[in-house]
């Protein structure tokens, strides 16, 4: 029997008050991990999360940080090794996209806050999460990229860069803890249905259009990418490290090209 069993394992997720975070982090609760939900701002959707979790016997906090901010992200750090005793699992999921604008025409404050956010901040957790992990010799840690870590996205040059990196620096850091214990992951989301894209999913050619981009012909659910990560967060996965684990419908094999060039 192979059993999926998250119990006494201790787990973050950035950005996990709505959308996709919520359905990794109820997922992750579902599989018995105790759950510190992050915002950086919506506490009452946090509480939500967190309220939903308790409903079906999970265990969960609301954590509020800025992950853009070292000294934030430290504090955060410490609130959950003295709430849960210490970390096991790191999921950052906190992200944006920003605005659409070309190189040549957008802010390039915005270009830095987006870095900050996706990039920054994965590394700041990271760096933060690593000495913890590294007491219990043993940790995993997740990096939510996207298929926008191999697919150029007009109008968004600083939100593929972020997913780019973070691609490089999941290699990277599971090269440099690998020998302690601590296992480096992501997962690239394709086309997921949450309500942050909404203005796409509801509108019939829109819709058309994207589910044309997807070799399986629909969009993802939310729950697809949290099982994922339930899965590679577990001993089921212990031999996986290093690597970007694509969950897209079949994207990146270009449905376009299914009846030749």
């Amino acid at each position: 029997m192979i059993n999926l069993d998250l119990q006494g394992r201790r787990a973050l997720v950035t950005g996990g008050s709505g959308g996709l975070g919520r359905a990794i982090a109820e997922t992750l609760a579902a599989a018995g991990a105790q759950v510190a939900v992050h915002y950086r701002k919506g506490l009452d959707e946090a509480e939500a999360v967190v309220a939903a979790i308790q409903k079906l016997g999970g265990r969960a906090q609301a954590f509020q940080a800025d992950v853009s901010d070292p000294a934030a992200v430290e504090k955060l750090l410490q609130e959950i090794e003295s709430a849960f005793g210490g970390l096991d699992i790191l999921v950052n999921n906190a992200g944006m996209d920003g605005p659409r604008a070309s190189v040549s025409e957008d802010d390039p404050q915005v270009w830095e806050k987006v870095l900050a956010v996706d990039l920054m901040g994965p590394y700041y957790c990271a760096r933060a999460a690593i000495p913890r992990m590294e007491k219990a010799k043993r940790g995993v840690i997740i990096n939510i990229t996207s298929v926008h870590e191999f697919i150029p996205w007009e109008g968004y040059s600083a939100y593929t860069s972020a997913k780019a990196g973070l691609s490089m620096f999941t290699k990277t850091l599971a090269q440099e803890t690998a020998d302690k214990g601590i296992r480096v992951v992501a997962i690239a989301p394709g086309a997921i249905q949450t309500p942050i894209n909404q203005s796409v999913w509801a509108d019939p050619q829109s819709l058309k259009d994207l589910d044309e981009k997807i070799s399986m012909g629909r969009l993802g659910r939310p729950e697809e990418i949290g099982n994922v990560v339930a899965f590679l967060a577990s001993d089921l996965a212990s031999y996986i490290t290093g690597t970007t684990l694509a969950v897209d419908g079949g994207m990146l094999i270009y449905p376009e090209f299914r009846h030749g060039g």
